[in-house]
């Protein structure tokens, strides 16, 4: 048997969370079939099985938080699966192998239920006797057999048998006096008469007497994970899931209730039930993957790089017109054409006249890193959180290439199927919040970068021509925030106004 623990697919990563098992119990695999999709700090991420064979048991749940290093699957040969399929079906309670032979024998069982502990005789009993029904620990330890050896417990198990048989007569008269071989002496039963009337408590099991707070609540790991996120205490709930079973969805309304008694009177032991007819005042969502590696790199960002933003309106009319034409080209049909292509070419020419953007403060070595290629990163929004995957040697393809290159990357993010890999070591970022409908707005440098340029919203707008005239154009905003520790004022302006320059005049690229 084979366990497999969860690995590093990131850069120092410490967990992830499961999240879709893509095999069960029984299923036979190969080495490099997909078993499992996890999700890390980065992205979503589908593990690859390193063994052939039987899947024996999937150890962790999904939604569950697994720290790296944790085995996560078993899988083995076909014997270890059937052996393991088998083993649950041993009996799963403890019972008198004693009274299981007399009961295969076909003999009566002695009933306690109406016996007077007090008096056996009266109640068909012997002073003595070892009463069936009582439980291991009351019956005393008892001799295990020798391996190999079935002497001790047959004479046990016969002379069991004879108490069971014989051991009571008509009127309470003993018919044998044999005692059992082997076996300790059972010491005499004694109790005190029971009442003729007992109070109501009495008769209720132990279990239901058992204080609600000590009662360990039935909830499933991912359930217990997020009621401790969400400080929701489990023993305080009533389950609404089958047989009592916590649910997601209990936790979650307890905590937006903000409390954790759902409906549980401590001084009454009452459920009193909640109103179900308007929606939760507030819901909660753990903070985690994506979303949490998200928080803290901007977070990080914004108070550690001096952040810088510069706007510029650009008449984007002209490059509008060329996007149509290089959709009527032959060798650009197969992948998407849009102004964001347009624009990632004219932030690359860009650079070449402004190296600091594409350089990176390194503050314990206390040296600004000047990069020759161009890692360039598309902020893209999936459900899971903001990734920005990056196009590698952006600079070294030809527009054919770059339009496939972010193709590609774009549908991968929105699938949520980008590995870590692919969002490491990027060196400059375009955010494309026009795909919204907004103008602009003021992005926060990526972790590792000194500068992103945010592509507003192109929209017709009113505009003065520079013959003075007023006119219906096509027009855009970019906003640039950069790291002003190493890029100026005077750099960081260059910068933008040679990409407007471009949107606004694509055949002045010819001259970069």
């Amino acid at each position: 048997m084979s366990e497999f623990k969860l690995p590093d697919v990131g850069e120092g990563l410490t967990e992830a969370e499961i999240v879709s098992w893509k095999v069960k119990a029984g299923d036979s695999v190969e080495i490099n079939d997909i078993i499992v999709e996890i999700e890390t700090a980065k992205s979503i991420v589908e593990l690859p099985s390193p063994y052939a064979g039987t899947v024996l048991a999937l150890m962790v749940d999904e939604g569950q938080m697994v720290d790296v290093g944790t085995p996560i699957i078993s899988i083995g040969s076909a014997d270890e699966a059937a052996a393991a399929a088998a083993a649950p079906a041993a009996p799963q309670t403890e019972s008198d192998p004693y009274l299981g032979m007399a009961q295969k024998a076909g003999e009566t069982q002695v009933d306690l239920s109406d016996m007077d502990l007090s008096n056996p005789a009266a109640s068909g009993g012997g002073e003595g006797e070892s009463l069936v029904g009582r439980n291991k620990a009351e019956r005393g330890p008892q001799r295990r057999a020798r391996k190999g050896s079935a002497t001790p417990r047959t004479a046990a198990g016969a002379q069991t048998q004879l108490q069971l048989q014989g051991a009571f007569a008509p009127g309470g008269a003993r018919t044998d006096e044999v005692a059992p071989v082997d076996e300790p002496a059972v010491p005499a039963v004694s109790a005190a008469p029971r009442p003729a009337a007992e109070p109501a408590e009495a008769l209720v099991p132990a279990a239901a007497q058992t204080p609600h707070a000590d009662v360990r609540a039935l909830a499933k790991p991912p359930v217990r994970k997020l009621a401790k996120d969400l400080g929701v205490d489990l023993s305080m709930l009533l389950g609404s899931g089958a047989g009592g079973v916590v649910t997601r969805t209990d936790v979650e309304a307890a905590a937006a209730g903000g409390g954790t008694d759902n409906g549980w009177s401590p001084a009454t032991e009452t459920p009193t039930p909640r109103r179900t007819d308007e929606a939760p005042r507030e819901t909660r969502e753990p903070i985690k993957g994506v979303r949490k590696m998200m928080a803290q790199a901007m977070s990080h960002s914004a108070f550690t790089s001096p952040h810088v933003t510069e706007w510029v309106t650009v008449d984007v009319t002209a490059t509008m017109q060329l996007v149509e034409r290089l959709k009527a080209r032959r060798e650009l049909k197969d992948v998407r054409i849009s102004p964001l292509l347009v624009l990632a070419r004219a932030v690359l020419l860009a650079m070449k006249r402004t190296p600091e953007i594409n350089s990176y403060w390194d503050d314990a070595a206390q040296e600004v890193v000047y990069k020759s290629y161009v890692n360039l990163g598309i902020a893209a929004a999936t459900p899971r959180g903001l990734v920005v995957p990056n196009v590698k040697d952006a600079d070294a393809m030809s527009m054919v290439e770059l339009a496939g290159a972010l193709g590609e990357l774009t549908a991968t993010a929105r699938d949520g199927k980008t590995q870590p890999a692919e969002m490491a070591g990027g060196t400059f970022t375009i955010t494309n919040v026009g795909v919204f409908g907004v103008d602009a707005g003021t992005p926060i440098i990526n972790p590792g970068e000194s500068a992103i340029l945010c592509f507003g919203a192109i929209n017709k707008r009113p505009w003065v021509s520079e013959e003075g005239e007023i006119v219906v154009r096509d027009v855009t905003t970019l906003a640039l925030s950069f790291d002003h520790r190493h890029i100026d004022g005077e750099k960081g302006s260059r910068f933008l106004a040679d990409v407007a320059g471009i949107l606004g005049d694509p055949g002045s690229a010819l001259l970069f």
